[in-house]
């Protein structure tokens, strides 16, 4: 990530921003400091999934610059439903950069387990890209005022930079798809 671990750290308590981040989430109300409502669609070609629930802050671990969250949700029709249980972490590399680190269990049942099993972790794995990117992002649009008149300079001679992606990339999840099935056909280890 494109800052200093402590400001990335930061970013990554306000549930509200980082869920803005994720493609198809929002939270749709914050009940207290660790409980909150919301809502996620993902939409993929035909077919797209809807989950209202709850999301829970578990841990803050300040010394290790750790989160976990813990949600739950079910969809409109009230035929699936979905768990997850989600680590972060953010890791100094320098005194300007960091990584974003996790650690996700997602539980499905219902219909969308039928259905949407052989394609979970391809939709993972798109969603966590973007998520990555996102988050990226808004690290770069909350730089320190220190930076802002370099980094206004630089904006002045390029091109103005794109939103946050707040819809799953349809395209690069079926490229994944079709990537994953690959692997599993002929046995390829990740590339």
């Amino acid at each position: 990530m494109p800052a200093p671990a402590e400001r990335a750290w930061q970013l990554l308590q306000d549930i509200e921003r980082v869920a803005a981040c994720m493609p198809g989430a929002r939270i749709t109300e914050r009940i207290d400091e660790r409980h909150y409502k919301g809502a996620v669609a993902v939409r993929f070609g035909p077919a797209s999934l809807s989950f209202r629930g709850e999301v829970e802050v578990s841990a803050i671990e300040p010394e290790t610059r750790t989160l976990r969250l813990l949600g739950k949700g079910t969809d409109a029709s009230g035929g699936s439903a979905a768990s997850l249980d989600l680590t972060a972490r953010i890791e100094a590399v320098d005194a300007s950069s960091c990584n974003l680190t996790g650690r996700s269990e997602v539980s499905l049942s219902g219909r969308v387990a039928t259905f949407g099993a052989r394609m979970a972790d391809a939709v993972a794995e798109q969603v966590l890209r973007q998520f990555a990117t996102n988050f990226s992002a808004a690290l770069q649009a909350q730089a320190p005022a220190e930076t802002a008149p370099a980094a206004a300079a630089q904006q002045a001679s390029a091109a103005p930079p794109a939103p946050p992606e707040t819809a799953l990339n349809g395209f690069a999840l079926v490229r994944a798809i079709v990537r994953g099935w690959l692997r599993a056909l002929f046995g390829w280890g990740r590339a």
